[in-house]
């Protein structure tokens, strides 16, 4: 059996990631106190449901940071791939925070619709304008280090949308600015918790598809087994599997057989050629491949017929 750990292009980009993260961390800490002060100030819940949405930003910015630092602890003994899978729980832990957000802004929001109350239109764009230049600020520097993290793009996410939700304070303001249509404040933060729900619904759905094993995401299983079996010394390639123990590292383990008997030492380097093969094609950075000079028993039953549990148990 064979074993590759050497590190993909993405895990070097960590260093840059941690960075990125420190940083939002507190530009969005510093503003979220001066955005609740403006939205308790000026009467604006769009200014309020955007800093606190923004402290779900500092929560999910500290929740990556320290997912980030786990991830990067070796292995050991109890956890023999590391922490990796803690930037995955990370992400979820997001989702759940966004939704949460979103949920507490509709509320509020229903409450003002009902009965509206005043709002000081200049206060709310110069407040929400800053708060744009911070969000997008914030996303961009995220987005250039985000690589294929899922931990990574749920900050994003949170910054992106927070980003759009200074916008459509920013409407709200000048709305009730020029037209004292104090009821665009309510509307805009319904706005923002729409996108709310979508951003974390689709980030929930990801999350969960790694903590299951799912096929990573633009990783074709055909594709990779046909590129295992066009290796002149490939006879055949089954039982192979596809995952992500970080939703930036990708996993596989196959069973491959090869033509010729071969000696140990042919075989080791017919092991490190293909493992080098699916690191720069597919960018598989951790593949465990058993070599065999003929396929096993268990590859060739019916998985789920009576037949195949008969020739199992035969076995």
């Amino acid at each position: 059996m064979s074993h590759d750990h050497a590190r993909t292009p993405t895990m070097d980009l960590r260093a840059g990631q941690t960075r990125a993260l420190w940083m939002s961390l507190w530009a969005n800490g510093v503003f979220m106190f001066v955005q609740l002060a403006g939205g308790l100030v000026f009467g604006s819940l769009a200014l309020l449901a955007d800093s606190a949405h923004m402290l779900s930003d500092v929560g999910a910015l500290a929740i990556a940071l320290v997912a980030h630092r786990l991830l990067q602890r070796p292995a050991s003994d109890r956890h023999t791939y590391g922490l990796q899978r803690a930037e995955v729980l990370a992400a979820q832990a997001n989702g759940l925070i966004l939704l949460a957000a979103a949920a507490w802004i509709v509320v509020e929001a229903l409450d003002r619709l009902r009965a509206p109350q005043d709002v000081q239109g200049s206060g709310l764009v110069v407040v929400a304008f800053f708060g744009l230049v911070i969000n997008v600020g914030s996303a961009v520097l995220l987005r250039r280090n985000q690589g294929n993290s899922l931990n990574m793009r749920g900050a994003f996410l949170h910054m992106a949308l927070d980003a759009l939700g200074s916008v459509a304070a920013l409407v709200a303001g000048l709305g009730v600015l020029f037209w004292e249509a104090t009821w665009l404040d309510a509307a805009a933060s319904i706005a923002i918790a729409v996108l709310i729900v979508w951003s974390a619904i689709h980030l929930l759905r990801e999350a969960t598809h790694v903590l299951l094993e799912g096929t990573p995401k633009g990783i074709d299983p055909a594709s990779v087994k046909h590129a295992l079996s066009e290796d002149p010394a490939v006879e055949s390639v089954h039982h192979l599997h596809l995952w992500n123990l970080a939703s930036d590292v990708l996993a596989l383990s196959a069973h491959v057989v090869v033509r010729d008997e071969a000696t140990l030492h042919e075989a080791q380097l017919h092991g490190d050629r293909l493992r080098g093969m699916l690191g720069d094609r597919f960018g598989i950075g951790h593949s465990t491949l058993e070599l065999e000079c003929h396929a096993c028993e268990s590859s060739v039953t019916v998985v789920g017929t009576s037949e195949s549990r008969q020739r199992s148990s035969a076995d």
